[in-house]
């Protein structure tokens, strides 16, 4: 038994309960309403959400206040367990401003302070990664979505290590890597590759010489090209693009964010460097990062996390996911994008493991319910059946191209299923224009 939960066993009085006691006895002294006019519930139930909403990385995050009013709305403020209690339901929104310090402080916060008893990280590693050491060290369950699995548990002691208190389901690094090499087998090249990988966690993970893109690129027959890694937010890189130039590269594969790619597209339309494939995670997820890219936008490729395509339905409003992106875009104004499945999926599975936990207000029997989730959602089946790793369930991922848009500048297609084929591609890949 935890700390924080011997301490709810043995009654001591915290601060959140001393503050409810008096303000309940004041409501009745005051009013001295009949207990039967007040609606009763089992107590607040206290999910904090984390995500990236400013920052370079605030694109991962930019439905995600969107997605939790909507969930907000839809459970009106209650929760109705399998145990037959109503809960109030608080969803604290914190905002990691994409930095991993930050995430750490917050969620620290949350856990100690706000007292929460569901962790819900939502996309990327620097997110992530803190919030579910946190969690660990403080006993408070977490689960969490939205970067490839490897890179939430190797920086915590490798694939052996497990863990007790964070779940994770997203794929895995090595299917996105076999997914870039499907992607670049649709075209004929001359099989080298030259790889942009930044000096950061994603960037070591991607580039790991043991398990990351290299691995799969060489092992399908290409030759690799791997400069130094460069700094996120660079303004130049004529030494990536002079060596990939020098050595005949044909392909560049890697991991960027938007704005790093931007510069590096556009440095390569200025010195000369036309490659037929350039495919590279995170960047090219969002239509906003393609079209700030302008006409060099056309013929990107990259992984494909969730689209309107997938065909599975929302356990908690019974939407399909082509029903997410459409409502998205009559309220937004915008383009549906990537981290919509995931910010609704990743709901769906915080308020399911509330529902099914023996006591929503205890934070072990949340993290038992969690081990036990068993749950399909709009990216899939969720159950931590270790296939992969105890902690980890792994989900859908395609191969995708964006391509001059009908509705809007670009539409993102699938041109790739060799690690899934729940669909066919809706077309085949073509090396880029410039």
């Amino acid at each position: 038994m935890t700390y924080y939960n011997r301490l709810v066993r043995a009654k001591l009085p915290s601060r959140r309960s001393v503050l409810k006691g008096i303000g309940a006895g004041v409501a009745v002294s005051a009013i001295g309403m009949p207990t039967y006019l007040r609606a009763q519930t089992a107590g607040t139930i206290k999910i904090g959400y984390l995500t990236p909403a400013t920052g370079p990385l605030a694109l991962f995050g930019e439905t995600d206040a969107y997605t939790v009013a909507k969930i907000r709305d839809v459970l009106g403020g209650k929760l109705t367990a399998n145990n037959g209690n109503v809960y109030d339901l608080e969803i604290i929104e914190r905002d990691s401003q994409s930095n991993p310090n930050k995430a750490a402080e917050i969620t620290g916060n949350l856990i100690l302070n706000e007292e929460v008893h569901l962790m819900a990280p939502a996309s990327t590693t620097d997110t992530i990664l803190p919030a579910a050491e946190q969690s660990e060290l403080y006993e408070t369950p977490c689960i969490s979505s939205g970067a490839p699995w490897q890179a939430v548990v190797f920086p915590r002691g490798g694939g052996k290590q497990t863990f007790d208190w964070t779940y994770h389901f997203f794929w895995g690094l090595d299917e996105a890597l076999n997914t870039f090499v499907g992607l670049w087998k649709g075209l004929e090249t001359n099989k080298k590759v030259g790889m942009l990988f930044p000096q950061n966690i994603d960037g070591e993970t991607w580039g790991n010489d043991e398990y990351g893109l290299p691995v799969p690129t060489r092992a399908a027959g290409y030759e690799v090209v791997v400069p130094g890694y460069f700094q996120p937010r660079t303004n130049d890189f004529s030494a990536q693009i002079a060596e990939f130039k020098s050595k005949g590269c044909e392909i560049v594969g890697g991991i960027t964010y938007p704005d790093d790619l931007k510069t590096f597209v556009t440095q390569c339309n200025q010195q000369g460097f036309k490659p037929k494939a350039v495919t590279v995670a995170a960047a090219l997820l969002f239509p906003g990062g393609v079209e700030a890219m302008g006409p060099l936008g056309a013929g990107m490729s990259s992984e494909v996390w969730w689209t309107p395509a997938f065909p599975f339905k929302s356990s908690l409003t019974g939407q399909v996911s082509r029903d997410l992106a459409d409502q998205w875009e009559k309220d937004q104004n915008r383009q549906w994008t990537q981290p919509l499945g995931y910010s609704h999926a990743l709901l769906e599975v915080a308020i399911d493991i509330l529902k099914r936990s023996s006591d929503p207000l205890d934070r072990a029997a949340n993290r038992d319910a969690m081990a036990a989730t068993d749950l399909q959602t709009v990216v899939g089946k969720i159950k931590f059946d270790g296939a992969a790793h105890k902690n980890i369930c792994k989900t859908p991922i395609f191969g995708g191209q964006w391509v001059k848009g009908e509705k809007w500048p670009y539409d993102l297609k699938i041109v790739d299923n060799t690690v899934n084929q729940l669909f066919e591609p809706e077309q085949k890949i073509a090396p880029i224009s410039w």
